[in-house]
């Protein structure tokens, strides 16, 4: 088994908001180790958007560029997945699927999400292509279509309102979300966003592109994009380990922080979609920056406070 000296900091997750931590740190002088399973949870996508100065980037290209300026500052980076960690020495030691163990004084991580999504046939296979979630992130892709909104959950009307701002021909789905209230009855019917009931039996598509939702009941309508409102559940079991327990939230849990990216863990910061299920890219990356500050300061505190004991020794001697 390889062991590798202690890190200042280990970063769990090599998305935007871990590369961003990463060459924050670095840039810091800290020595910092990123732990990256490389599955970007935006990697069907063909673009990540409202990322100033590089919008509709490739996801893989972003992240490319991201970890070359971490490597750039020195950060070092294991292609693996974490699969224990735990306190060790007054740190942590997190053992990779491949055998390596490393070790660091302080613990970010930035694992993301899991999008659970519908069980209905095509939503996964079409997945960040023309079933889409987030109507600032694809939004603009799909102006003007034809726009299905599956209904799963009483976020699906204010989903369907969302779309309706990027196009008229908008269609909710009722399928199995709760029967909305006349509020929300009246608004659908103000923005003209057209309502059909009935379970959705699956996607069609013809040659890999999207054509129709079809209904239990044999109905099809044509659409040219559909908008899911998944659970999102952060990857939370590097942090269950140490003794941490997921926030639940009405569509998903998270790992709950206080400012700048702190848990309640000693030692332990998160950040990205880990802590923020809403975080788009460029969030997420903010998120990184602001916990790897966080981090360095903690990290400033201690050695300070450890050369003070070690000054105090040297002169209690003499």
């Amino acid at each position: 088994m390889d062991t590798y000296q202690t890190m200042d900091v280990a970063v769990v997750g090599g998305g935007p908001a871990g590369l961003s931590a990463a060459v924050t740190l670095a840039r810091s002088l800290r020595s910092v180790a990123v732990v990256d399973a490389g599955e970007p949870r935006n990697a069907p996508a063909e673009g990540a958007h409202n990322v100033l100065g590089q919008d509709g980037i490739a996801p893989r290209d972003l992240l490319a560029a991201g970890r070359r300026e971490a490597q750039e500052y020195g950060a070092l980076f294991h292609d693996d997945r974490a699969v224990t960690a735990r306190r060790h020495d007054g740190g942590f030691e997190l053992v990779l699927a491949g055998g390596t163990v490393v070790h660091a004084r302080r613990l970010l991580l930035a694992t993301g999400l899991v999008d659970e999504l519908p069980d209905v046939p095509g939503v996964r296979e079409l997945w960040g292509s023309s079933v889409l979630h987030c109507a600032y992130c694809h939004g603009w892709e799909v102006r003007g279509r034809r726009i299905g909104v599956l209904g799963t959950s009483p976020m699906s009307v204010h989903q369907a309102m969302m779309f309706r701002q990027l196009s008229e021909h908008v269609t909710l789905f009722v399928h199995t979300m709760p029967d909305p209230d006349d509020d929300a009855w009246e608004r659908l019917a103000g923005l003209g966003v057209e309502v059909v009931d009935g379970l959705v039996r699956m996607l069609r598509t013809d040659r890999g592109v999207l054509r129709t939702v079809v209904l239990a009941d044999g109905h099809e309508f044509p659409v040219d994009a559909v908008t899911v409102t998944p659970r999102f559940v952060a990857r939370s079991d590097l942090f269950e380990q140490l003794g941490g327990t997921l926030t639940a939230y009405p569509m998903g849990a998270f790992v709950a922080t206080g400012p700048m990216g702190r848990t309640d863990l000693p030692g332990v910061w998160a950040a990205g979609n880990t802590s923020d299920l809403a975080a788009m890219v460029a969030a997420a990356e903010g998120a990184g920056v602001a916990a790897a500050t966080a981090v360095n300061a903690d990290l400033v505190a201690e050695d300070a406070d450890t050369a003070m004991r070690a000054r105090a020794e040297r002169y209690a001697v003499a």
